[in-house]
């Protein structure tokens, strides 16, 4: 490739400000073991929206082949030879223990950047470099001992290569005790482990672009840690320069403590079976705006404008097949259930057509703010707006409390006959007092 255009022998990947990434094991999976032991040991594969593909597999399920987004009826077969349980997608209850795990994790750092529902990154700059390791089985035991999630712990002086450490610690490349801390290795061992691992386990190196540094005969992550970044950068773009310098220890990705506001929020899904006409097409609306509303209120923002969409199932060729959609500007930001709801309504009006059989709809909440930040005029209705922020509030206290849907709008329906499919969801144990766990 080229003389380099740094002297990557120099360089150590240990750590003058290590950073932990910290990442729950089959997560899906392991939520729903907490609550059913003899789940434990045994295959068991998380299905996606409509009971489709596996969108999580145990350990050995992995071992029998099973690839991700493996489509249910694909794997049938092998299911009834080996034994493989299969569940319905419980995003309520992954939600919640994800949160749990985060705020316990957050007791082990001063700064913590929460990358996914699943992983963490935990600034560690000040710790003993000595002592790293053994926190790393304590945030493993706490974590376990309190809500009985098993996680690795990858550590580094990079964002990267903590991503890759963690992969380490989890593909047992480093040691078998679910902790691998790159610092504690010398310049020639790291090499020597980086040139067994293929290059598209690296985060940020995707299919097609590991495809392309294969046929340049880039195979390895040490391949690509020694490779000229600035070339690198010529033919593909700055995204794999720096990680080319985070695979050598120079911090190029900040972590980022702050959540980022979101510029917008999408409810979406697919129908348990497909529907025509427009009242069960306006329950959906209504049930994807109010929880997207929702999740605006939780954020502390309202909403400039409403996307509306509805599709046919574009896998049946041969059926008629129609896709529109609609936006709709406020004529005041709100965070408001029953104008969001309202509004969303009147777009799929615009949009409906009959004669169609209708497999998704959605709602996209666009030109988010700050609440605060709304300017008002003379002309506002105050006492209406209080008024509707006592509603609103009153409502999000309740289903806090009582569990999602408690309380509702009447628009959402009841019935539901466009409901995903999930024949083998496990109970909210954590979020419905109905379906809490009991002891027997």
């Amino acid at each position: 490739m080229g003389r380099r255009d740094i002297d990557y022998q120099e360089v150590h990947i240990g750590h003058a400000m290590p950073i932990a990434l910290v990442d729950c094991n089959n997560f899906y999976v392991s939520c729903e073991r907490v609550f059913d032991p003899k789940l434990e040991g045994r295959p068991v594969v998380v299905l996606s929206n409509n009971d489709g593909c596996a969108v999580a597999r145990s350990g050995e399920v992995k071992a029998l082949g099973v690839k991700m987004a493996e489509p249910w009826f694909k794997m049938e077969k092998l299911a009834k030879q080996h034994g493989i349980i299969a569940l319905s997608s419980n995003y309520t209850l992954y939600g919640d223990m994800s949160a749990r795990v985060m705020s316990i994790l957050s007791t082990f750092s001063p700064k913590q950047e929460v990358y996914s529902i699943d992983e963490c990154f935990l600034d560690l700059s000040g710790f003993d470099p000595q002592s790293l390791v053994a926190y790393g089985q304590t945030i493993r035991k706490t974590i376990k001992q309190h809500v009985g999630i098993p996680v690795c712990v990858g550590i580094a002086g990079t964002k990267t290569l903590a991503k890759l450490a963690n992969h380490c610690a989890k593909k047992r490349y480093a040691g078998k005790d679910g902790v691998c801390d790159f610092g504690r290795y010398s310049a020639t061992q790291i090499s020597k482990l980086f040139a067994t691992i293929p290059v598209g386990d690296i985060w940020g190196v995707g299919r097609k672009i590991s495809e392309k540094l294969i046929g340049m005969n880039i195979e390895t992550v040490e391949d690509l840690r020694t490779a000229n970044s600035s070339r690198m950068r010529q033919q593909f773009s700055i995204v794999l320069e720096r990680t080319i310098k985070e695979l050598n220890g120079i911090s190029c990705i900040e972590l980022d403590e702050a959540d980022t506001p979101r510029q917008q929020i999408m409810v979406s899904r697919s129908f348990g079976q497909e529907v025509s006409n427009f009242d069960d097409l306006s329950e959906s609306i209504a049930y994807f705006a109010n929880s997207a509303a929702e999740k605006l209120r939780k954020d502390e923002s309202v909403a400039s404008g409403v996307c509306v969409f509805i599709q046919t199932n574009p896998f049946k060729g041969k059926s008629p097949q129609y896709h529109r959609s609609v936006v709709i500007p406020m004529g005041e930001p709100t965070g408001d259930t029953v104008k969001l709801v309202n509004v969303a309504i009147h777009g799929l009006t615009a949009i409906y057509r009959g004669g169609f059989s209708y497999k998704k709809s959605g709602v996209l909440l666009m030109g988010l703010q700050p609440k605060e930040a709304i300017q008002t005029s003379l002309f506002d209705d105050f006492a209406k707006q209080d008024k509707s922020n006592k509603l609103m509030s009153v409502m999000d206290s309740i289903n806090r409390r009582m569990g999602k849907g408690s309380m509702t709008i009447a628009a959402s329906g009841t019935k539901q006959r466009w409901a995903m499919r999930r024949d083998s969801k496990s109970p909210n144990y954590t979020t419905d007092w109905n379906e809490l766990p009991t002891a027997t």
